[in-house]
């Protein structure tokens, strides 16, 4: 087994170490989320937190790891018989992005349980991970029905396996920890309301740090066993202070004044549900003990607040996650009793206990957030300060050749449904239908592989001409392999919406540039409530671009879409090759995800000889292919040239227009995309 990186020699990430030592001091404030990019040894400090972990006694030979004192009572594998227990270090189970159902909860032997009786058992990883750490790296990538299992068992502390009348039920208790790279896509709201704190990690920017990091990093490859023997002594003493923090905690006071602070705050910034105040107050009664009090201060609710709220606050999808301190602070003072708001003397909460050079501190505030380019500043009309004057060459409201300004967004809304027609086997989802392992079940057929999901009615129809044959004497049915059928269901995929937006001079119109920006974004926040991965190619001047390679990171999306420039002639065609190319080699590499096309524009095409000519063929290629696609046809005024609708019948698909795509338009909308090829 390697040797692990010592905890106390990551430099710097004050939040993060202050997070995960938080959890490890009281399990019930309910895991941690990291949130950062990649290379801020998210993983390392995960990994390095489990040597810190107090030794669990476990019951010999118990494989869901009861506690001697008081074992489980449903536990599988008992009743267990009063014994001494042994003692093993706390585990750390990792759980990979690609693991099944059956790997995560444990799986029956569907066989052996209907031919006789029992219940055998095979646990998953939540068994494994009862009294320890389960590590989920890049956890924004699970599939969700994973994530709904994954945080079920923390919330309830067990695990509970139903297969056809036959149930199973352990004990999974463990401190959950998450990370994540925003940049590939979000967790679902909701979700991110299950995990107890959150901290924000980025790479230093200071150069004595960063050498400091690849410094230590060099020491530790090339002699691991010796580097980590130097930070024994450190290591040693962080652990003993987690067992002091641990045996405090029942013994600190939470006052009702510091209480009311807690309700006052989640209130204040408008959290949803009560599961924010109770990991606050859990939270704020860590803190206390951390730093080896016995009462509860204002200073202790307010680094509570910082690590339990920004991520309860997204209002959608793209807000950043974040707390105004200094509306934080103003709540604290109103509602906090005034003994508590002068505690300068009140120590340090620094999670490594004490100055030292591995950048020890508080932490627990947010990092300021890196998006600050993501939305132009406005001025009080709502235009960016930057625009021309009006009336000038270069205005925004004049649909001139030359490069424009970025324009800010019209408001979002809730946008009809499109979904790509037939049925796909594509990643879970909310867009089209799809076979998929969760959801109705319409049929049955023999399992490839190992069985999952059991159809209990053709199973024993297979079974039932067999069984004078199988000399069948007793009421139980005689099961074999082959009369086994798994249950075949439909559900929901997720796909791959790729939106191709012209930004040309025509579209360039301040109000109409804005209203489209505003479509697209609806359409992004569609494509977030879905599960869907999506790109962005755009067109304008001489030439189209992919502004974003298909991710799943929708909050990418929206970035990019706000700081779009516009102006230039229209070369239509090209967009529609880029994207072409786009779906090309998407096909390659996830060949089971469908896509599904989005041309945002007015239909006009102009540059080149034959413009039009040429995007009528470069509509035909993507309709021989059978590509699903929409035109959001966003001409305007009085007189309208229909060239959108045109665009569309080239490519075998559907044109709506700006009001049309409304959710609430009276005007009908088929939530089938007409594809080429449907009838094939």
């Amino acid at each position: 087994m390697s040797t692990p990186y010592p905890f106390t020699a990551i430099v710097g990430q004050d939040d993060l170490r202050l997070g995960l030592l938080l959890n490890a001091v009281s399990p019930a404030v309910g895991g941690v989320l990291v949130r950062g990019e990649k290379g801020t040894a998210k993983s390392t400090a995960v990994r390095a937190l489990a040597a810190l972990m107090p030794e669990v006694s476990v019951v010999p030979g118990c494989r869901f790891s009861c506690d001697p004192v008081s074992p489980d009572p449903a536990c599988p594998d008992g009743p267990h018989a009063e014994a001494a227990g042994v003692s093993r270090a706390a585990r750390t189970v990792e759980l990979p992005v690609g693991a099944s159902e059956d790997r995560l909860v444990g799986a029956l032997d569907i066989e052996r349980a209907l031919s006789e009786g029992v219940k055998a058992f095979e646990p998953g990883l939540l068994a494994d991970a009862h009294r320890g750490i389960l590590y989920v790296d890049e956890v924004n990538l699970l599939h969700d029905h994973l994530v709904d299992l994954l945080l079920d068992a923390a919330a309830m502390g067990a695990s509970y396996v139903e297969r056809e009348g036959v149930s199973v039920r352990h004990a999974a208790r463990f401190l959950l920890v998450g990370t994540m790279n925003p940049e590939e896509g979000e967790l679902r709201p909701q979700l991110l309301d299950r995990f107890g704190l959150t901290v924000e990690v980025a790479a230093s920017r200071d150069t004595d740090e960063r050498v400091e990091v690849v410094r230590r990093r060099l020491a530790y490859d090339d002699d691991p066993e010796g580097f980590a023997a130097r930070w024994a002594g450190e290591e040693s003493a962080l652990r003993e202070r987690i067992a002091a923090a641990r045996a405090l905690l029942p013994r600190v006071v939470l006052g009702d004044g510091v209480l009311r602070q807690i309700a006052a705050t989640c209130a204040a910034f408008e959290v949803d549900g009560m599961r924010a105040d109770i990991v606050m107050a859990r939270t704020a009664t860590a803190l206390a003990a951390w730093a080896g009090r016995e009462e509860v201060t204002a200073d202790d609710v307010r680094q509570a607040a910082l690590l339990a709220l920004p991520h309860r606050r997204r209002r959608n999808p793209f807000d950043a996650p974040g707390l105004d301190e200094d509306k934080l602070d103003q709540t604290l003072d109103e509602a906090g009793p005034q003994e508590n708001n002068d505690g300068d003397d009140q120590p340090d909460p620094d999670p490594d206990g004490g100055g030292d050079d591995d950048g020890g501190g508080g932490g627990g505030g947010v990092p300021p957030q890196a998006d600050g380019d993501r939305t132009p500043p406005r001025g009080e009309s709502g235009d960016t300060p930057s625009q021309a004057p009006e009336g000038s060459p270069d205005a925004p409201g004049r649909s001139t050749g030359a490069e424009q300004q970025p324009v800010a967004s019209a408001e979002p809304f809730r946008t009809k449904m499109l979904s790509v027609p037939g049925l796909g086997e594509g990643a879970a989802g909310r867009r089209s239908r799809a076979r998929t392992e969760h959801g109705r079940t319409t049929g049955a057929r023999r399992p490839q592989g190992a069985l999952t999901k059991l159809h209990l009615a053709a199973t024993v129809r297979a079974a039932a001409p067999h069984q004078r044959a199988r000399g069948r004497s007793g009421r139980g049915l005689v099961v074999r392999r082959d009369d086994l059928r798994q249950a075949t269901r439909e559900g929901r995929e997720g796909n791959l919406v790729l939106f191709v937006v012209d930004a040309s001079g025509s579209m360039a119109a301040r109000q109409r540039m804005s209203a489209v920006k505003g479509a697209v974004l609806s359409l992004l926040l569609d494509a977030y409530q879905r599960r869907d991965k999506v790109g962005l190619v755009t067109f304008r001047g001489k030439e189209a671009e992919v502004a974003l390679p298909p991710t799943s990171s929708v909050d990418a999306a929206a970035s990019r879409l706000e700081s779009l420039p516009t102006g230039g002639r229209t070369p239509l065609a090209a967009g529609l090759l880029k994207a072409h190319d786009v779906l090309r080699v998407e096909r390659l590499r996830d060949p089971s995800r469908r896509p599904l096309l989005v041309v945002v524009t007015d239909g006009r095409a102009t540059g080149g000889p034959e413009p039009v000519a040429l995007a009528g063929r470069a509509g035909r290629l993507h309709r021989s292919e059978g590509t699903a696609s929409v035109v959001v046809d966003c001409e305007s005024g009085y007189v309208r040239l229909g060239l959108a609708g045109e665009l569309a019948r080239e490519l075998g698909g559907t044109a709506v227009t700006l009001d049309e795509l409304r959710a609430d338009s009276i005007a009908g909308l088929v939530k089938d995309v007409t594809a080429a090829g449907r009838a094939a």
